[in-house]
């Protein structure tokens, strides 16, 4: 027996299966199509199109409707100003509507639900649950048709997919209500708080009014969009760290166009000048 010659060790790489975590590349022998596939999706999703729900939750006379009209640049919902001799609300009132918008080619079934009569009372004391039982309601009845065994080929879809939270621009803080019902909502629905009518205040009231925002989400564990179980690789993490670091936004609506430097803005004149909407949104 060759001295030299030694049975192969049971550890050595030779004799080691090779990890299933890891496969070997398998190479096609010939053409098989698989970029296809991204064009086979993308005609499916244009022709059957998209649909996206929103809920704007505020005080009245913040701006929701306007703002709502001036992110889509279309006449999404038609605000309704209290005049003289008509009551107000006494009681939080839901109300959705839905629109069809088409954009190159790209169509987008959208639905706007406005919270009326939210925070306007002197008793505010859980005005919260018609909010959050018809976010509820509308996860059941979209599980109750998922579950069936001979469902819908396409389930209308009517779940509420982000909230618009407005804060009044007081410039201090959250308030209790603020507080009380951002801790619910969150749990149940992508929050996306805003500071509404932002002109009213100055760039450096603007500023400190959302870092005292942001430390009071902080301080009570409210998680707003995007949450951190979204930062996925590392690139997801550096984007969403920007948008952390400029919730919440500051919004100026605006539904008339004015003409400066002879060219078209949307935007709110006022007597100092035109506040552009495009570019006022931070």
């Amino acid at each position: 027996m060759d001295p030299l010659r030694r049975s192969p060790s049971p550890c050595s790489s030779s004799s080691r299966p090779p990890s299933p975590r890891t496969p070997p590349p398998c190479e096609a022998q010939g053409y098989v199509g698989i970029e296809a596939v991204l064009d086979q999706v993308k005609i499916k999703a244009m022709k059957m199109g998209f649909e996206f729900n929103i809920m704007v939750v505020g005080q009245s006379g913040l701006g929701k409707s306007t703002m709502v009209n001036t992110l889509f640049r279309s006449k999404m919902w038609r605000s309704s100003l209290p005049s003289l001799g008509v009551p107000t609300l006494q009681t939080l009132q839901l109300q959705s509507m839905t629109h069809v918008i088409e954009e190159k080619g790209v169509r987008l079934k959208l639905t706007v639900t406005d919270t009326p009569g939210f925070g306007d009372q002197i008793n505010n004391d859980k005005c919260w649950d018609p909010i959050l039982g018809y976010i509820k309601e509308q996860y059941e009845r979209y599980l109750q048709e998922e579950i069936l065994i001979t469902r819908q080929r396409h389930i209308p879809d009517t779940r509420v997919h982000c909230c618009i939270y407005f804060v009044p621009p007081t410039g201090h803080c959250l308030r209790p209500l603020d507080i009380e019902f951002l801790q619910r909502l969150c749990r149940m629905v992508n929050v996306v708080p805003v500071i509404a009518r932002a002109d009213s205040l100055t760039i450096e009231e603007r500023e400190a009014f959302r870092l005292r925002i942001q430390k009071d989400l902080r301080t009570h564990c409210i998680e707003v969009y995007p949450q951190k179980c979204f930062d996925e690789d590392i690139n997801d993490r550096l984007l969403n760290s920007k948008i952390r670091e400029r919730i919440p936004f500051a919004v100026v609506g605006a539904d008339r166009e004015h003409l400066v430097n002879g060219r078209c803005v949307l935007g709110r004149k006022t007597k100092w000048g035109v506040i552009e909407a495009p570019t006022s949104r931070t």
